[in-house]
């Protein structure tokens, strides 16, 4: 028997002033939403472990990031198309049993001891994710009247962010716990000695990947058995004058919603992907790895005080001067950040993660309004954006590698300077040219 989702009671005439029409069908969002948190921000552990056990320069451990967020851009259209034809609800049950799989591959990877094989399994898995966006963000939006999409897609990423805050700490426990040796350390090791070591530095990443796979295979099965509205009218199946991605993108906000997602995703992941590093540097914070990952918790955690605080907010303020703010501040953030040494410089990257919060939401929700059957495509186009994350954090670990880590943050600046562009202008619907 499946679980049924009500619809509001009524969509009678106090309907359209409720927050969802669709409460039970938003609560089961919101745990998918934490689950990609969590296996994205997991990205960020991975990144200093595999660079430590593989020695890898800032550039080549950026390639975990760039695999990651690179197949935003190389499945989003696909994903869109499959959302467009088997709807939201089953476009979100195969998201979840990709990424299921994708997990499964960290297995043979950490058994093969091989820097590709993770970057394969991170792909599968990222695919997954991406049909997951592709479904979910448009979906949350359109669960109740339209004036409350921001602050209903924020409530939503705010779990989002549990996830994200989560998974630093239980990677810093699980995956940063053992120390890596260095290649002398190694070569010192009897062979015996050898072999063991390498197979608990694969353990530490097989079994957590293991528990998130059987982990996203039961969501799987529950969110089938799920009885939650079509909304078809919002997909290609509603689109009966067949709109072009061309066309969509004629359209001012989405075209420049598109650049602020890649924008807003590059910042935020840049600053994820070399916290760790950021912080253990000498002159910033002096940690251990795995002290520093328990921070990135902080960074996380921030953006999810935000988004619940943002969801209450955007209630009343309106979202574009929300945007705006917000994108200022992080920009002075960073700037303070990349001016300042000891735990001014340490504080001030921190706490960009709180104003964080409410962007990509916001960005998204600002993206697709106003766009009816156009709306998946638009969703799709917006998720793609996301290839952001891969990108800038490459870019930075260039920069890095040329003028050291902390001169490389001018490319999270100019990302937060034109989101603020975004929320005072390029966001407001306007007719195409």
């Amino acid at each position: 028997m499946a679980f049924a989702a009500p619809p509001a009671a009524a969509s009678t005439a106090s309907g359209n002033a409720r927050y969802t029409t669709y409460p039970l069908a938003l609560g089961v969002l919101t745990t998918i939403f934490f689950m990609w948190g969590f296996l994205t921000c997991l990205n960020d552990i991975l990144v200093p472990h595999l660079k430590s056990t593989f020695q890898l320069n800032y550039t080549k451990a950026a390639l975990i990031q760039f695999t990651f967020f690179g197949t935003y851009f190389l499945m989003g259209l696909p994903a869109g198309w499959l959302v467009a034809r088997a709807g939201y609800k089953k476009g979100i049950v195969t998201g979840l049993a990709i990424a299921g799989v994708g997990a499964l591959g960290f297995w043979p990877a950490a058994a093969l001891h091989l820097y590709p094989a993770f970057l394969g399994a991170l792909f599968v898995l990222a695919a997954g994710i991406t049909v997951l966006q592709v479904a979910a963000n448009p979906y949350v939006a359109l669960l109740g009247p339209e004036a409350t999409s921001s602050s209903r897609l924020t409530l939503a990423q705010a779990l989002n962010s549990a996830g994200t805050t989560l998974a630093p700490y239980f990677g810093s426990v699980v995956i940063l716990a053992n120390a890596v040796k260095s290649p002398t350390e190694l070569a010192a090791l009897a062979p015996a000695d050898q072999l063991a070591y390498q197979a608990q530095q694969a353990q530490s990443v097989q079994y957590p990947y293991i528990g998130l796979a059987v982990a996203l295979f039961l969501l799987a099965v529950f969110v089938w058995a799920f009885r939650m509205p079509a909304l078809a009218e919002s997909t290609d199946k509603g689109d009966h004058a067949r709109h072009g991605f061309a066309e969509v993108l004629r359209q001012r906000h989405v075209l420049f919603g598109v650049i602020g997602i890649f924008c807003y995703v590059g910042a935020e992941v840049s600053l994820g992907t070399y916290m760790v590093n950021y912080l253990s540097m000498p002159e910033i914070g002096r940690l251990s790895e795995a002290t520093a990952a328990k921070y990135v918790s902080w960074y996380w955690g921030g953006a999810m005080l935000g988004r619940f605080a943002g969801s209450a907010i955007m209630a009343w303020f309106p979202p574009r001067k929300l945007l705006a703010l917000f994108a200022a501040i992080n920009a002075v953030l960073v700037a303070t950040t990349m001016a300042s040494t000891g735990s001014v410089a340490m504080y001030s990257v921190i706490a960009v993660g709180l104003f964080n919060s409410i962007m990509f939401p916001t960005i998204f929700a600002l993206g697709i309004e106003r766009l009816g059957p156009m709306t998946s495509k638009a969703s799709s186009l917006l998720i793609m954006a996301i290839v952001g994350g891969a990108l800038v954090p490459l870019l930075q670990g260039m920069l890095a590698d040329r003028f050291g880590l902390q001169h490389a943050f001018l490319l999270p600046l100019l990302c937060y300077a034109y989101i603020v562009f975004y929320g005072l202008s390029g966001s407001k619907v306007r007719s195409a040219a």
